[in-house]
């Protein structure tokens, strides 16, 4: 509802994508050269190359969503058919759901009220049945990143990113996506490159990029196109299947002069967010959880939790008043079928109890707050929220 002559900000609406986009847009639409290896130049190609030298990693693999990013990972590292995957529990349906595809078993991890890993349920399930480690870093929440590296490699088990909602964020100064085996990035709409979908893989291996690369779609000796990597090409040629889920020109051409960007969106992201989360935290009855020491957060997205004694019947007219209001909040746990409730990803079948990632999901809050919002935004959203909560707890 307006607020003194203001109404509420749209929090859905990406950026404008970069003037400089629309001439290549336009010359692809010209010339009708959308498929990335017709040419060694093409804007596919210039963006892993562009990508990798960004992140500080040495190979970049542009596929069609961050999911098949996660799933070439796993292909490549070659795990066999039943291979356990560790991942956290608190995540987007789409990651056990990549661990699925590649024929592996997803072993869900307790997650705490802080949004991270539950290092305890961690350690006892990283058992000798493990075979790889998925880290989710959801809603760009770093979990122990120093804990978890020096686990599996005492165990010598591969690290895979999952750093959808984590371009910018820093652990000790180093990116997040760079700290494992693989990592692996989206470029979907409400991520902080927006390409419509999209997605990439990152690595330092060469035999793991080559493999991702074939694996990838590029049949034939299209892998040639891929400077650098000629004698794992050789090896693997007409030895790996073909995925076929190659990036196409056009999400490319709308990718790369969003890197220009990332640093500008990354800096106002946080300085909303942190500007949001100190209002928010002078209620007596939230909880917005601070970053982890190491940790240098580039958020887009609110995460709150419902502080203190709350029913659900509560939780659910806290939604309601805070979007009569014009702001859209979601408690994880409440929201009919959400993919980021474990209980509801009946694909795995016997999906397991877990009692902390639940308790933390029936009072966890989920607001968008996209860098290009303004203070009068913020102070609206802050407003709205902090008044719903006045309305249901008086």
């Amino acid at each position: 509802m307006p607020r003194d002559g203001q109404t509420a900000p749209n929090c859905y609406d990406a950026e404008a994508i970069p003037e400089a986009a629309r001439a290549e847009i336009d010359r692809l639409l010209t010339s009708g050269d959308l498929f990335r290896y017709t040419a060694e130049d093409a804007p596919v190609a210039k963006l892993e190359a562009e990508f990798a030298e960004f992140m500080g990693v040495k190979y970049a693999v542009a596929v069609s969503s961050c999911s098949q990013a996660l799933f070439l990972s796993m292909k490549a590292l070659d795990l066999p058919r039943g291979a356990r995957v560790l991942v956290p529990a608190f995540t987007f349906a789409a990651v056990p759901s990549a661990i699925v595809h590649a024929d592996c078993v997803p072993v869900l991890v307790e997650v705490g009220s802080n949004f991270r890993i539950d290092l305890d349920d961690f350690r006892a399930k990283f058992d000798d049945s493990i075979d790889a480690v998925l880290i989710s870093h959801m809603r760009g929440h770093t979990s122990d990143m120093d804990v978890i590296m020096e686990l599996a490699a005492e165990k010598d088990v591969p690290v895979i990113e999952d750093a959808a909602h984590s371009l910018g964020t820093l652990w000790n100064g180093k990116k997040i996506g760079t700290i494992g085996k693989i990592g692996c990035l989206s470029f979907q709409s409400y991520k902080l490159i927006n390409a419509g979908e999209g997605g990439i893989l990152l690595t330092d291996d060469p035999e793991l990029a080559a493999r991702a690369v074939i694996m990838s779609g590029a049949y034939e000796h299209n892998w040639k196109k891929h400077p650098g990597l000629q004698n794992s090409f050789h090896h693997w040629q007409n030895k790996l299947p073909l995925y076929n889920c190659r990036m196409q020109n056009l999400s490319a051409a709308v990718i790369r002069p969003q890197i220009a960007e990332v640093e500008r969106r990354v800096n106002d992201g946080r300085a909303n967010h942190d500007y949001v989360a100190e209002r928010l935290n002078t209620s007596d009855w939230l909880d917005v959880p601070p970053p982890l020491g190491p940790e240098t957060r580039a958020p887009d997205s609110l995460q709150f939790n419902l502080a203190g004694d709350w029913s659900d019947d509560e939780a659910r007219k806290m939604q309601s008043e805070a979007k009569a209001r014009g702001v859209s909040v979601q408690v994880f746990g409440l929201s009919q079928d959400n993919a980021r409730a474990f209980w509801n990803w009946q694909f795995l079948g016997d999906v397991p109890e877990l009692p902390k990632t639940r308790e933390m999901l029936m009072r966890a809050c989920d607001t968008r707050l996209p860098a290009r919002l303004k203070q009068p935004d913020l102070d609206y959203i802050a407003d709205a929220i902090l008044e719903a909560v006045k309305a249901v707890k008086g």
